[in-house]
């Protein structure tokens, strides 16, 4: 069986692209809306956790080697969260990390 990976459409940058998939100008301007506020918001969650995770890491003398022992991750991953690498990490792998340094993770 062969499985079709042909590129049939490519969406240019700074497209709207519920209004490529057909929806009316109006709402997929809304939808558009939406989505960019929520890709914001989800970005300043994962900034606010990397710095708790960081804080903590300085605030420990920790070396990256000794805090990716303890949050059981690589080390690079370690430097990812320092260096604020925010599209390497899920919300969900965050808030384990913080749990596992005893910090657990209320969204209000």
């Amino acid at each position: 069986m062969k499985i079709d990976t042909e590129i049939r459409h490519v969406t240019k940058p700074g497209v709207n692209i519920f209004l490529e998939l057909g929806f009316a100008p109006a709402e997929a301007e809304r939808l558009q809306t939406t989505s960019h506020k929520q890709i914001s918001d989800t970005q300043m969650l994962k900034q606010q956790l990397m710095k708790e995770l960081s804080t903590w890491i300085i605030e420990h003398h920790l070396k990256q080697a000794e805090a990716a022992k303890i949050l059981m991750i690589s080390r690079p991953r370690v430097s990812d969260i320092v260096n604020q690498k925010t599209t390497k990490f899920t919300i969900d792998t965050l808030v384990e990390m913080l749990s596992r340094i005893g910090k657990p993770v209320k969204l209000v």
